[in-house]
């Protein structure tokens, strides 16, 4: 039976019959795929890490163990204010010690369409952020020395914020600053976020330029990549050409050359909690 089985199949990829079969990418053995982490910033030093892939598919990016191909933003390590607690990525803002360092997080392998989708929940009047298609994008200052810049300057952001006791909640316009709204841009409606300390759930979905927001099953908010809907969108925030010049052209070219991008956690000063977090490459 199984030579029939395997003929069969050959068969059916002969045919050009092949798209009725799952097509997983880089699959190295069943259950697992090798994605390729950079080390550091800009440079070709880079880690070959293997995740589990469910049976849909979906890449766990992180296994609630580890944070293996994660790093600082910017860095070649982990900053110390990220830890893993109870299966949870958690930014621990209320830690004790005068040397733990923050900054943001970030899953060091670019993506290009996929649906992004994890768990989340805030302290009270806390703030935090998703970001996705990320650069760690270097500019000159006024004295021609390189600089970082923020993760903000190159990434759209899923809000991740306590909407009533933070008090972004209530600026922006008609709510823009909510959570899972695209931040200082477009609010997230219907707004149906669980409270603080409570688990709400996230998706991301970019797929050739549409990017599509849902928030605990209910989707919040779409928008198209590359356009001058895009570009107008970017003129009437706080990343306009005129307030942000430099955030203005990253973000108008979001992704790049090549439209792809990190996934990143926001260090907002505030304790928040990720779990679950779990990627699908769209062809």
């Amino acid at each position: 039976m199984k030579k029939i089985f395997c003929s069969a199949a050959c068969l059916l990829l002969l045919l050009g019959m092949s798209s009725f079969m799952p097509q997983p990418t880089k699959v190295v053995k069943k259950g697992m795929v090798t994605l390729a982490c950079s080390q550091q910033i800009n440079g070709g030093a880079t880690e070959k890490v293997q995740l589990a892939v469910d049976k849909n598919g979906y890449i766990k990016i992180f296994d609630g163990k580890s944070m293996k191909g994660w790093r600082g933003y910017g860095k070649n390590h982990i900053p110390s204010r990220w830890i893993v607690e109870d299966g949870c990525i958690k930014f621990n803002a209320t830690g004790q010690g005068a040397n733990l360092e923050g900054g943001d997080l970030i899953f060091a392998h670019k993506f290009k369409n996929f649906e992004l989708d994890m768990e989340w929940k805030i302290s009270k009047g806390g703030n935090s952020g998703i970001f996705y298609l990320a650069q760690e994008a270097v500019s000159k200052d006024k004295d021609g020395k390189e600089q970082l810049e923020p993760i903000y300057c190159s990434a759209p952001e899923y809000q991740v914020l306590d909407n009533v006791n933070h008090p972004d909640a209530k600026l922006g316009v008609n709510g823009d600053r909510q959570s899972a709204s695209l931040y200082d841009m477009i609010p997230a409606k219907p707004q149906n976020q669980n409270p603080y300390e409570q688990w709400n759930y996230a998706k991301i979905v970019v797929k050739n330029g549409k990017v599509t927001h849902y928030q605990n099953g209910k989707e919040v908010l779409s928008y198209q990549l590359w356009t001058p809907e895009w570009t107008k969108l970017l003129q009437a925030s706080k990343f306009s050409e005129k307030s942000w010049p430099s955030a203005f052209a990253l973000l108008n070219n979001c992704g790049g050359a090549n439209h792809e991008g990190f996934i990143g956690l926001q260090d907002h000063g505030n304790d928040v909690w990720y779990r679950n977090i779990c990627i699908k490459v769209l062809k």
